[in-house]
């Protein structure tokens, strides 16, 4: 589990990533980031109904926040990142969706080793 300084949780934050920041789709997930000013980085997931019922919904976002925690542990800047299952993931193994999520940082432009890429 990410520890609560590495998670964004609110509505409201949820929605500035989306709409504030950039935006790259994969296959299972999108992931949505913009730099922040905060002294580490975070994570926030969204799930929908649409991706299946709550136990695969929950399988899911365990799995992404697995890999996002083990990005923050190799060293990632300061973003706020907002991951948007979509309903292939439902099928989608961890290994599948830890590369999703890396490719749609690196294209984004956030470099995962901890420095930003111009």
């Amino acid at each position: 589990m990410l520890p609560q300084q590495h998670r964004v949780r609110k509505g409201n934050e949820l929605r500035n990533v989306m709409r504030s920041g950039t935006r790259k789709g994969c296959r299972n997930v999108v992931v949505f980031a913009t730099p922040t000013k905060n002294p580490v980085p975070r994570f926030g997931f969204i799930v929908s109904k649409k991706v299946g019922n709550a136990a695969v919904r929950n399988l899911v976002k365990r799995r992404l926040r697995a890999s996002a925690w083990e990005i923050i542990k190799e060293g990632i800047p300061n973003h706020d990142v907002v991951v948007r299952g979509l309903p292939a993931a439902a099928h989608a193994d961890y290994n599948t969706l830890n590369t999703d999520l890396r490719n749609g940082l690196r294209r984004i432009g956030v470099d995962i080793s901890g420095t930003q890429q111009k």
